[in-house]
């Protein structure tokens, strides 16, 4: 499974992005960047995660640091999917 790839599918799906996530890289800036990841988006990106790739997000688990870039967010599931 290519996580970048799965992430970026989910980015899109979650926040309407209408394909313009096509474009992210893993230096892609997300959290205050992107208008449309707001808090609401944030949990629904999170059940997101749990549900594509089969792991549980812990509240205290969860910082803002883990949605500053798309390659940040690729390194938190990848530690939940090794972990």
């Amino acid at each position: 499974m290519n996580t970048l790839k799965e992430i970026i599918s989910l980015l899109d799906e979650v926040l309407s992005l209408n394909g313009r996530a096509a474009g992210f890289t893993p230096d892609t800036p997300l959290l205050g960047a992107i208008p449309e990841l707001d808090s609401m988006a944030v949990v629904a990106l999170i059940t997101g995660f749990e549900e594509r790739f089969g792991f549980i997000v812990d509240d205290d688990e969860i910082e803002g640091s883990t949605f500053a870039t798309v390659g940040s967010l690729v390194e938190f599931v990848d530690a939940k999917l090794v972990g």
